[in-house]
């Protein structure tokens, strides 16, 4: 039997201070006798907390609630929405790096792009430029940086693996860290993304988001919680070999990846071979990343597939087939109901997913 760590006090508070900045994110402007009763904390505690994170600038009154009968009408607190920034990046991009400027609602008030840079070793110095610019236009106290990468990223910000920017352990989060000396939090681009779609697009508790871009990936909650392996590579499907007629060179070397049959680069070139039959381009490709998501729907029993890329090329005829793939793969008593649905944020999911890893990393915030 394990033995349960002491609780300490600061480890308590840092708790509390969390929980009364989750409920006023999530439920907006309320009391403080409000907030003692839905987190369960005393008045005095509430009073406390309050008081401490208006000194620290993320709380602040909003005037005093509208009451119709007698009684001395109570001030309304709200988390301050307005009062920091948030930069996020989105490298995942075929051709160009996005970068945002955000409120802490996730909401968009200034935009970046810079092209990608042919040569990878420029990579790093793109993106701390770009970085740069979003900073210059936060006009207010930057919370934090977030960024969404393609690879295999561990809990420290190490691209373990990026065979698209041809890194290997490179401490990306370290690097903007020293360079900009703000707090920087790197995360894989596809569970940016699905956190994204979790706080902002209402999505289950249980669900695994696709990313295709440059490459595939996949992102994965389980129970409201980021599922990411013990070596950081949980929802890696782009380099799991699909089907056994062989198929295009990935850039991993390997042969008939996932990745080399469903990425943006890989099927608008097959869709710009003479001939194309577009359809059947998509129904393959739809196919094929059924094939791969079958047993990670029936090992989880996941009811909802979530795609986010480019529309023109995921909804419809591949979304289609991915399902019907998934439904003829796995037990039908259970998985027949599975649906297979476009985000609902769009092309800047990555950038608001980037926002929630800031806000949960530095305010307990998701």
């Amino acid at each position: 039997m394990r033995h349960a760590a002491k609780v300490l006090p600061e480890h308590a508070r840092a708790h509390n201070r969390s929980l009364v900045l989750q409920t006023l994110f999530h439920q907006g402007a309320m009391s403080r006798a409000d907030l003692s009763r839905e987190t369960g904390l005393t008045r005095v505690t509430i009073s406390d907390l309050v008081a401490e994170l208006i000194d620290d600038g993320y709380v602040a009154e909003r005037g005093l609630r509208e009451v119709t009968g007698p009684g001395k009408p109570a001030i309304l607190v709200d988390l301050d929405r307005e009062g920091h920034r948030i930069v996020g990046l989105d490298l995942s991009g075929t051709d160009r790096f996005l970068g945002a400027v955000l409120t802490l609602d996730g909401e968009i008030v200034a935009r970046h792009d810079a092209p990608v840079p042919a040569d990878t070793a420029d990579i790093l110095e793109a993106v701390v430029e770009l970085v740069s610019r979003l900073v210059a236009d936060a006009h207010a106290p930057v919370l934090g940086i977030g960024v969404g990468t393609p690879g295999v990223v561990d809990d420290h910000g190490v691209v373990l693996t990026a065979p698209n920017f041809g890194w290997t352990d490179v401490d990306l989060e370290g690097a903007l860290r020293a360079r900009l000396d703000l707090p920087v939090l790197v995360a894989n681009d596809a569970n940016a993304a699905v956190l994204a779609e979790y706080t902002f697009g209402g999505a289950a508790d249980d669900v695994l988001l696709v990313r295709v871009g440059r490459g595939v990936g996949s992102g994965l909650l389980a129970g409201g919680q980021p599922l990411r392996g013990s070596r950081f590579a949980a929802g890696e499907i782009g380099h799991v070999t699909v089907g056994t007629d062989g198929g295009p060179v990935c850039v991993c070397g390997k042969i008939g990846c996932l990745e080399a049959w469903l990425s943006v680069p890989a099927l608008e070139a097959r869709l710009a071979e003479s001939g194309a039959d577009r359809d059947a381009i998509l129904r393959d490709a739809g196919d094929r990343l059924g094939i791969a998501l079958a047993p990670v729907v029936g090992a989880l029993d996941l009811s909802e597939i979530v795609l986010s890329g480019i529309p023109d090329l995921l909804d419809g005829t591949l979304a289609q087939a991915t399902v019907e793939t998934l439904r003829a793969r796995t037990l039908a008593q259970f998985h027949d109901g599975v649906q297979v649905r476009m985000t609902t944020q769009g092309e800047d999911i990555v950038l608001r997913g980037a926002a929630v890893m800031v806000l949960s990393g530095q305010l307990g915030v998701s």
